[in-house]
């Protein structure tokens, strides 16, 4: 199939002859023939020939010129803002998954004293689960991290206290002979040194919805058998895991 050819304008004497090209214009002065005189040919018409462009703006033409020299710089400041929202909105959702976290699921605490030794030694660092309580209540042996009582006097900067649960709302605890009873049996603990006495309960029932907690250090710990049993509404959670140091990592 043949190309169409572009159409041209062509300038005659006497008006304008459109024409496929400007071949036309050649062959019609062809026809003349040689025998053309020297008259004849200084009357040929000048024959210019013009192709058709679509017309274009200035203004237009201005316009998209700027344009394309302004993308680099522009685009460069857009894409300097999304990534910083996109990086602002990263540390956001995070700061706010890890409030959170810490308020309702877990929170790490650190070991201040030797109250609970050998399990738990000074500098420790543990993770307490909060949920836990929300599906059982404590259980005898759990170790458990709970709001100072308000007839503890201790350090201002000390907020919580960490001990274990002895005894449970309803049961009837005391010592006697270095050993621990509830309702009239003697409680296992083996997660006490061997030879570890224990002194100092008194004969009580505890009331309903409290516990009574000791450290692990029965001989220095400052626990139920000077504050009395705890409300279940102080317990933050319970020890899931010593984390720190590595070398002593444990779960509970």
């Amino acid at each position: 199939m043949a190309t169409p050819e572009p159409a041209t304008v062509s300038t005659q004497a006497g008006g304008l002859t459109l024409g496929p090209d400007s071949g036309d214009v050649d062959r019609a002065g062809d026809a003349s023939g040689d025998g053309q005189s020297a008259a004849g040919a200084a009357l040929a018409p000048e024959t210019q020939t013009h192709t058709l462009a679509p017309a274009v703006d200035e203004e237009q033409a201005k316009s998209a010129s700027d344009l394309a020299k302004k993308p680099s710089g522009e685009q460069g400041k857009r894409s300097g803002s999304r990534w910083l929202f996109e990086w602002v909105l990263v540390i956001g959702i995070g700061l706010l998954v890890a409030v959170l976290l810490r308020a309702f699921v877990v929170q790490a605490f650190y070991i201040p004293s030797g109250s609970m030794e050998p399990t738990l030694k000074p500098n420790d660092r543990i993770l307490v689960n909060k949920l836990s309580y929300l599906f059982h209540p404590p259980r005898e042996g759990n170790i458990v991290v709970f709001a100072k009582p308000p007839n503890v006097l201790l350090p201002s900067n000390i907020k919580d206290l960490v001990k274990r649960v002895i005894g449970l709302p309803g049961q009837t605890i005391w010592s006697s002979d270095g050993h621990v009873f509830v309702n009239g049996h003697r409680l296992s603990e083996p997660f006490l040194p061997s030879g570890t006495a224990t002194h100092g309960i008194r004969r009580q029932t505890i009331p309903p919805h409290e516990y009574f907690v000791m450290g692990d250090n029965r001989s220095n710990s400052e626990d139920s058998r000077v504050f009395g049993p705890i409300p279940r509404s102080l317990i933050v959670g319970q020890v899931m895991v010593r984390f720190w140091p590595l070398s002593r990592f444990k779960f509970f």
